[in-house]
């Protein structure tokens, strides 16, 4: 594998993306899959997941370039088609069935570790113009309750990061509701004294 011409490729797929979800969102899956890795008895390919991974944020809309590419880079058609496999699997949505893709699947679920997910669901909706209560709401109907892990460490970790983030919200809840409410008394209080 060339790294070098891998990150070359990919580059302009990524320049355009949100700060979540660029090639530091990459770099994150891989090292979150390097401390998985220890966890897991059995064979795989790794120089498979690490392909899949550079190619998960854009492999929904470039599949076929992806394919092109590798082919170009002297990969043999049955290694080729793995990787767009895996790619595939690590998409949170999808179920996988090959084990890199699973552990690629899971690495991007638990990405960041623990209080990853609401630091990353907050500065999503931050950077993508979202008021607090529209992410807030995001994140109820969409990440919280969502989604699978394969293997029982990354199915603690999940665990843990989405009763965090519940906790979290709960509390940011309650303290915008004190923050509207202070708000609305002070208006109030002014409306009472230019009244008067």
């Amino acid at each position: 594998m060339n790294l070098n011409n891998l990150r070359k490729f990919v580059y302009p797929f990524y320049q355009n993306k949100d700060i979540m979800h660029d090639l530091s969102h990459v770099e994150r899956v891989l090292i979150t899959l390097g401390g998985l890795i220890k966890y897991i008895d059995g064979n795989y390919d790794y120089e498979v997941i690490k392909y899949a991974a550079y190619f998960h944020g854009f492999i929904y809309s470039e599949e076929e370039l992806i394919k092109k590419w590798l082919k170009e880079e002297g990969l043999e058609e049955a290694k080729i088609e793995k990787i767009i496999k895996v790619a595939w699997e690590s998409q949170k949505e999808k179920s996988a069935e090959t084990v890199e893709g699973k552990l690629l699947h899971d690495a991007h679920m638990i990405e960041g570790g623990e209080v990853f997910l609401i630091t990353k669901s907050l500065i999503t909706g931050s950077v993508r113009g979202q008021m607090l209560e529209q992410t807030i709401k995001y994140i109820e109907n969409n990440i919280l309750g969502k989604g699978i892990c394969y293997f029982e460490k990354t199915q603690q970790i999940h665990k843990k990061a989405q009763e965090y983030t519940r906790q979290f919200l709960n509390q940011l809840k309650i303290s915008n509701l004190i923050d509207v409410m202070q708000y609305m008394t002070i208006q109030a209080v002014f409306l009472l004294v230019m009244l008067l």
